[in-house]
């Protein structure tokens, strides 16, 4: 299924990827930290397929468990306690969670910003950014497809060298850390050179120059400003939710949170909303799609 999200203009995907990123950092409750795992997952697999459902299934959850079983060893906070270790500590019902809660906030981050990486190309960063900041900008837009790019590079490099008999897979130990070394070497001198002709190119082409006028394939158009204004809306119940003490838990040294109320189910809603906003858009054009074909 194609992303019709990432065809919306770069302000409103920016806008959105700070505002649920910030959302899945601060708030710990496990209602919003269970709707944002589970949006993120949904919108990694829908933009990368099978490679995502992998990366998360082989990676992520792993990570996952890994972070929320190590924090109860070395955080020994909390009243409840459930029972003592070998050597005295005792591991706490609030240690548990709390750990729990912090590898789901670091895993959906992750996810976010594979997600984010996905849609928000170095064109839009540039577009963005290129007259307010155009150095930083041109930095950070090659410091986004620099891994990508010096990964399938590595393995131009690599597989060349296997055909001459340097590969790191091939001779003793010695002469496979020496033939890494050559190859790693090769990279560093291949990076240094395309980041000084991608400076050079966009130098010679007047990029930021201050009066320098330039072609935009995007516009601000009346489908972008119905999802900001939607947005938007939701950001502000979220705000309101935060505030109020809808949207946070205390976790030390004992576990209290918000009841559930109206208002906490209708920040609950605009959350679960806000996450599943690409996953929405692009359902809504595949069930357009289909209609517009069943009529022809």
């Amino acid at each position: 299924m194609p992303d019709h999200f990432s065809s919306y203009h770069p302000f409103v995907n920016l806008v959105y990827f700070m505002g649920i990123l910030l959302c899945s950092m601060f708030f710990m409750h496990p209602v919003f930290q269970v709707i944002a795992l589970i949006s993120a997952f949904v919108y990694s697999v829908m933009l990368q397929g099978m490679r995502a459902l992998r990366f998360n299934l082989l990676y992520m959850i792993p990570l996952l468990l890994i972070v929320a079983v190590m924090n109860p060893v070395f955080n020994h906070a909390g009243v409840t306690i459930l029972f003592y270790l070998k050597n005295g500590n005792p591991i706490t019902l609030e240690s548990i969670l709390f750990g729990v809660a912090a590898a789901c906030m670091f895993v959906t981050v992750i996810m976010w910003f594979s997600c984010y990486n996905a849609v928000m190309t170095s064109d839009k960063f540039i577009y963005l950014f290129g007259k307010i900041i155009p150095s930083l900008s041109l930095i950070f837009s090659m410091v986004l497809r620099f891994v990508p790019r010096y990964i399938t590079q590595i393995k131009v490099i690599s597989n060349a060298q296997k055909c001459i008999g340097r590969d790191v897979t091939q001779g003793n130990i010695l002469r496979r850390a020496r033939n890494g070394m050559t190859i790693l070497s090769i990279m560093t001198t291949w990076a240094l050179e395309n980041a000084i002709e991608t400076a050079d190119s966009m130098k010679s082409r007047g990029y930021g120059l201050p009066n320098r006028t330039s072609f935009s394939i995007y516009r601000f158009d009346s489908r972008d400003k119905t999802v900001f204004t939607i947005m938007m809306v939701l950001l502000s119940i979220l705000l309101l939710g935060a505030v109020w003490g809808e949207n946070t838990i205390r976790f030390f040294p004992s576990i209290k949170a918000a009841s559930i109320t109206p208002l906490s189910v209708l920040v609950y809603t605009a959350y679960m909303f806000l996450c599943m906003m690409p996953v929405i858009i692009n359902l809504m054009e595949a069930v357009k799609w289909k209609s517009i074909k069943s009529k022809i």
